[in-house]
């Protein structure tokens, strides 16, 4: 990989765990976050600088993955011989259509099956255009945040939602060690981003005893893993305020809580979220 090309990947890995960390309402993290990105945004050429400001104007991904050939900021299908430049990675290149700048991922994680809903199908609404009865794991084995975390890559992977459960789990775990996706209240929001091929997915897994998944005392007890394509990025950040704004309310934890069964967890997460995930 071009370095330039990486050092705009961790500069905007870290604009968007800066965004997670405002919309989760965790403040505390902001001032350090704001030092690493003035300091990353620094050390870039003038000409790279003034480029990354300007696309940042119109949208907070700047760059953005090649996958199968298609530009994941806007969808369009690349020249085969601009994929192959930006896979070779001599210099730094831009979609032509959307002006990002490009990047061949190294080991891209994606969607193991993609699923063609049928047009009788009925229409799916709120919460559960991003997730599934199949991804409610009512009672977690894990006892420790690496061990849920691949549990629940285990179970999104079972599912077709990811190709690779321990490349899932790791790059899960790699995003916790910048900064905590544990909140207030027992909740916590593990993610990756960049899976390609399909839509924005959450599993919800709860354990029962709790587990320190953060430097601070707060047991976690409620886990929603997220896979997030790249051109969701956006949207993951407002499904993130909701979803923390719903379950800060005591009783709507402890409705979560006192689920057993995985249809009753499905059922309970629909009814809770439906006013703030239309």
């Amino acid at each position: 990989m071009h370095p330039v090309v990486n050092h705009l990947i961790q500069l905007q890995e870290l604009t968007m765990v800066r965004a997670e960390q405002k919309a989760a309402g965790r403040e505390e993290a902001l001032e350090t976050l704001d030092s690493s990105i003035l300091t990353l945004t620094e050390a870039l050429a003038e000409e790279m600088r003034q480029a990354v400001a300007q696309l940042q104007k119109r949208d907070a991904l700047f760059i953005v993955p090649v996958a199968n050939g298609v530009c994941a900021g806007c969808g369009m299908q690349l020249p085969t011989s601009l994929v192959q430049a930006v896979r070779l990675a001599h210099q730094v290149y831009r979609c032509p259509i959307c002006t990002r700048i490009l990047y061949h991922p190294v080991a891209g994680l994606h969607r193991a099956a993609a699923t063609i809903p049928s047009r009788l199908a009925p229409r799916k609404i709120g919460i559960q255009r991003f997730s599934d009865l199949s991804l409610m794991c009512p009672r977690l084995d894990a006892t420790d945040r690496d061990e849920a975390i691949r549990e629940m890559a285990q179970l999104l992977c079972e599912k077709g939602f990811a190709n690779d459960p321990t490349r899932l789990a790791e790059a899960a775990i790699q995003r916790e060690a910048i900064v905590s996706t544990a909140v207030e209240h027992g909740l916590a929001f593990p993610h990756v981003r960049g899976v390609e091929g399909g839509g924005l997915t959450l599993a919800l897994g709860l354990s029962r005893k709790g587990i320190r998944f953060g430097s601070g005392r707060t047991l976690t007890r409620i886990i929603f893993f997220m896979t997030i394509p790249t051109a969701a990025s956006a949207f993951y950040l407002k499904l993130l305020a909701g979803l923390t704004s719903v379950f800060q309310d005591a009783e709507a934890r402890r409705a979560l809580m006192a689920e057993t069964t995985a249809e009753g967890l499905w059922k309970t997460l629909n009814r809770l979220t439906r006013p703030t995930i239309p």
